[in-house]
């Protein structure tokens, strides 16, 4: 499906999200535990409940495969593909070095019949002296995104190599409530998102960056597989964290290692689905079909998304999971 390129698929593996959007950006822009939520969280259950489920992609599985089978990353061929197999949206990188490109990008999706809803990004915001150009320009090109549609901003802030000091934490911290509330200002929702760096010592970072700000201004993206791999549980993550979950990033592992497809496996999803189901969590859905070392291919890009989307339907859409 891809126009061929002379990429690597050795290095498909072992490239980072962080290298993706380095990379790839510019061309994705062109192209059951129950917990008793705050009161502030009642209006925002009841919106929820009203809401339709969406389900998209996110682009950065798109690129590993891509380069594992030699072939250029085409942001058209991935919406195509992605519409014919049942989905509502692509999520691609947030551009804030051309703010325009992210109206370009929605422009292309409702051609094709998807939808503008959430777009991914990094910030080096533990920094005092450099937090506040970083947010302002998140917000800069979040306008543009607004208007385009977008509804969400997923931000999975900067790793440094080392555990970050508290005060780096206190001004992360200060720095992603100031985004929240940008962002709340413009009608859109600000979800927080993990990987392993923020899970050393007990997810300290992790539980920091929530422990430390508003649920109604810092959201959560809960990337499931993320979190369960970083050794928080599931469940624990929605008990503490469910009041605050704005949009989801789903994939699977079996022993440990990514499974090409959505399906059963290391995360218990059936659970998952009725906590989200049963509190009335918001449904947007990014299946981030990812691969590594260890991954074993054995179907087209394409015909994992495909049956990944029957997963979504089967078990977060399904009548009688609450």
């Amino acid at each position: 499906m891809f126009k061929c390129s002379t990429s690597n698929p050795a290095s498909a593996s072992r490239q980072s999200r962080r290298q993706f959007i380095r990379h790839v950006g510019s061309a994705v822009a062109l192209g059951a535990v129950v917990s008793p939520f705050a009161a502030s969280h009642a209006a925002q259950s009841q919106h929820a409940a009203a809401q339709k489920t969406l389900v998209g992609s996110n682009s950065y599985g798109w690129s590993q495969y891509a380069q594992r089978d030699k072939k250029q990353f085409d942001v058209g061929e991935i919406i195509s593909a992605l519409r014919d197999t049942g989905y509502d949206y692509l999520e691609a990188n947030l551009n804030v070095a051309q703010p325009e490109e992210n109206g370009k990008f929605a422009e292309q999706l409702k051609a094709k019949g998807l939808q503008p809803v959430s777009l991914y990004t990094g910030a080096r915001v533990h920094e005092a002296a450099k937090a506040g150009e970083a947010v302002a320009r998140i917000l800069a090109a979040a306008k543009v995104c607004q208007q385009a549609g977008f509804q969400v901003i997923s931000c999975n802030v900067d790793p440094i190599g080392r555990e970050k000091t508290d005060e780096e934490l206190k001004t992360q911290a200060a720095a992603i409530s100031e985004l929240g509330e940008g962002l709340n200002a413009l009608g859109m929702k600000l979800g927080i998102h993990h990987h392993m760096p923020e899970m050393a010592s007990h997810a300290r970072e992790f539980h920091y960056n929530f422990d430390h700000s508003k649920p109604a201004v810092v959201g959560f993206c809960y990337d499931v597989h993320w979190v369960w791999k970083g050794g928080v549980m599931p469940m624990d993550a929605l008990a503490q964290y469910g009041d605050r979950v704005v949009t989801w990033h789903l994939r699977q592992s079996r022993d440990g290692v990514w499974w090409e497809d959505l399906d059963t496996g290391d995360v218990d999803y059936d659970a998952v689905a009725k906590y989200a189901k049963a509190h009335h969590l918001p449904r947007r859905f990014t299946v981030e079909l990812a691969i590594e070392g260890g991954t074993r291919i054995t179907r087209s890009v394409v015909e994992n998304h495909r049956l990944s989307r029957e997963f979504v339907r089967r078990v977060f859409e399904a009548p009688g999971k609450a």
